[in-house]
């Protein structure tokens, strides 16, 4: 633009000379001449002023286009991850629905199960209460029977105190006096009834079972049973008795036979037995614990059917 100028202005000098102008003319031409330049020249410093600003807005256009690029990636990455999102979420919907008709069908269940379980414990109450009611019945029943046992050892022990009373003359002649499992045990040594080898009871023994048959024959409630026993030697005697059996057998029913005489004891409260020699007190090693196992043991029990009737009815 600026090389136009000379061009312009020369033009007009030809054009002056040539036509013969007027200086005014002159001056007029020559100042729109300069007001054409300074419009050029402001047109000029605005051309340069929008190349500026068309590079400052092409390096935007750029960057912007690079944003712009950036973003359909952007757009295309959440896109897929949207598309992610919404598969999840659907199955995750699925999943939420299958959870809850499980939850449904558990709960479901759960109450049926609850309530077959208070059911349950309704009939488990009612049996305890039963078996409470039965507990309380056994209570009072052994409460029952442990008065009644505890009667039945006063009396086993107010029985062993009137025989130990009534044969105490012959406690230092052979005889002894014990309590064991609830009965009254008086053994006889063989001294104390029989000679050596004889059933036929001697008269000391006689006195003695005399004493004990009164209080048999006074306390009617009061078992007895008679056994007999000897040592480990053989017994060599008559054809009637044979060995040690036959023996501590003859000595038993001896006893009963002479404590039921002159009496009125009923011998069905009675019974007698032979040990022989297989139930001795001691080891048969010695001649003193030989005389030991030759006894007579009168073995007296209290009548225990009030107590066996309770034990039944339990």
């Amino acid at each position: 633009m600026r090389r136009s100028i000379p061009i312009i202005a020369f033009i007009i000098t030809i054009c002056i000379m040539s036509s013969c102008v007027t200086k005014q003319k002159y001056l007029e031409l020559d100042a729109k001449c300069k007001e054409y330049e300074k419009s050029l020249n402001f047109s000029n410093s605005e051309k340069l002023t929008y190349e500026g600003k068309a590079k400052e807005l092409g390096v935007e256009v750029g960057q912007l286009k690079e944003d712009v690029a950036k973003l359909k990636k952007d757009t295309l990455s959440l896109s897929r991850k949207l598309n992610d999102s919404e598969r999840n979420l659907t199955k995750m919907k699925m999943d939420y629905d299958e959870l809850m008709k499980s939850f449904s069908t558990l709960n479901q269940n759960s109450n049926n199960e609850l309530g077959k379980m208070m059911a349950n414990i309704d009939s488990i109450k009612n049996i305890l209460i039963l078996k409470e009611s039965e507990l309380n019945e056994k209570e009072l029943r052994l409460s029952e029977l442990e008065n009644i046992l505890k009667q039945k050892d006063e009396e086993v022990q107010l029985l062993k105190l009137k025989v130990s009373e009534a044969l105490k003359g012959f406690v230092d002649k052979g005889l002894n006096i014990s309590e064991r499992n609830g009965k009254v045990y008086v053994s006889m040594d063989e001294k104390l009834l029989f000679a050596s080898g004889s059933w036929e009871i001697g008269k000391q023994g006689l006195e003695a079972i005399k004493e004990l048959g009164k209080i048999l024959e006074a306390d009617t409630t009061i078992n007895v049973v008679i056994e007999g026993h000897t040592d480990n030697v053989p017994y060599k005697g008559s054809s009637a008795v044979k060995d040690n059996w036959d023996l501590s057998v003859m000595r038993a029913t001896a006893v009963v036979k002479n404590l039921l005489k002159d009496t009125n004891i009923n011998p069905q409260r009675i019974s007698a037995s032979g040990r022989g020699e297989y139930l001795p007190v001691v080891e048969n090693d010695t001649p003193e614990s030989k005389a030991k196992n030759r006894r007579t043991e009168i073995i007296l029990t209290p009548k225990l059917d009030e107590l066996f009737q309770l034990i039944e009815s339990n």
